[in-house]
């Protein structure tokens, strides 16, 4: 029994190898992409729901882009705070701002996608992108980054929406769980299966929009208007990644574990409507992790083959540590190295805490 616990163990490290060769080294090594430098004109659209102090911080930051042709699309989606106001004294100002209203009527659905859809409908142009109001582009750069990723055939672009530094270990947890996220999307994008993108820093155009028919196959589920669409859409041909630095944007991490593991629960329930092939290949991949650690601490803890399973964690952290270092240095994350074997650990545990919440009870609240 033990000598095949221990063969189960050897296995589980040669998956975790497997995934860092064949997937995710395929973004940790992939070389800047040369990019045309096309000038189209873009809307980027906000949705925000009582946003009022965040727009009011973040919206100058964005308005100061270095690109020729861009409009502002901001939807006031049922807001019971000054976010309206906020927004009718940026137009007094800028002259490349819309504003949408959604009032909450009897014909309010309250539901991001539909804020989204309408704001998409009345956006002046044919290429889109997408932000939050909590965030901020790290360089003046970002429209002119994502809008040049766009070609005839590329009709999506996926970026990569990190958190700012704060203290604390929640703070890298949700960094390193961020982190983590990209290395899975850009990775399996690269290798022609894209399965998510986040709509803190993503663009596609309204053709693209309108020929998936909008978010009709998954209206029923409230999140999603990012991930979901993309899994939906997404094909090797359609999508552009961008990674670089100055096409980042960067929002407030939250601060307390309730808050933080209460949007944890709510992406979980949505990774449920990916397709199957994902799922499996997500769900693999989580499993030898859990497996990794369970295995090692009860050979240890039994004294069994020390030295051989020793052996085999060194090997399995090597070539973590090959692909993890060059992704931490792309996406700007590169204080985590140090900290990523127990970032890695405590994010299993939490998982596995948030998937035995979610069969008892699934989140109401969005």
């Amino acid at each position: 029994m033990l000598v095949f616990i221990f063969y189960a163990f050897i296995l589980v490290v040669w998956v975790q190898i497997i995934y860092y060769i064949g997937v995710f080294s395929q973004f940790s090594f992939a070389k800047k992409q040369l990019k045309k430098r096309q000038q189209f004109p873009v809307s980027v659209i906000i949705s925000c729901k009582n946003e009022a102090e965040n727009l009011q911080n973040n919206l100058p930051v964005f308005l100061k882009q270095n690109y020729s042709d861009y409009e502002f699309m901001l939807v006031d989606d049922a807001s019971t705070d000054a976010t309206h106001q906020v927004m009718q004294e940026f137009v007094s100002q800028y002259v490349n701002i819309q504003i949408l209203h959604i009032p909450r009527d009897k014909t309010y659905i309250g539901n991001k996608k539909n804020a989204l859809t309408k704001a998409i409908a009345m956006a002046k142009n044919e290429h889109l992108l997408f932000t939050d109001a909590d965030c901020i582009p790290r360089d003046a750069n970002w429209i002119q980054k994502i809008a040049n990723s766009f070609t005839e055939d590329k009709q999506i672009v996926l970026g990569y929406g990190g958190y700012k530094k704060t203290s604390g270990w929640l703070n890298k947890l949700i960094r390193y769980e961020t982190l983590l996220t990209a290395w899975q999307y850009f990775s399996y994008a690269r290798i022609g299966i894209p399965y998510m993108g986040v709509g803190r820093n993503m663009g596609y155009t309204k053709a693209l929009f309108y020929k998936a028919k909008g978010f009709t196959s998954h209206q029923d589920i409230r999140s999603g208007d990012d991930d979901l669409f993309v899994n939906q859409i997404a094909t090797k041909e359609n999508l552009a990644l961008c990674w670089e630095a100055d096409s980042h944007t960067l929002s407030n991490a939250k601060t307390t574990w309730t808050s933080w593991l209460k949007q944890k629960r709510r992406h979980i329930t949505t990774a449920t409507a990916y397709k199957p092939v994902h799922q499996f290949l997500l769900g693999l991949f989580f499993l030898s992790q859990f497996l990794f650690y369970t295995l090692f601490v009860f050979l240890i803890g039994i004294s069994f083959n020390t030295k051989f399973v020793l052996i085999a964690v060194a090997t399995r952290y090597l070539f973590y540590y090959i692909s993890l270092i060059p992704t931490s240095k792309k996406l700007k994350e590169t204080d985590l190295i140090f900290w990523a074997p127990f970032l890695e650990l405590s994010l299993i545990l939490i998982q596995i805490r948030i998937f035995v919440s979610n069969l008892w009870e699934k989140p109401k609240e969005w």
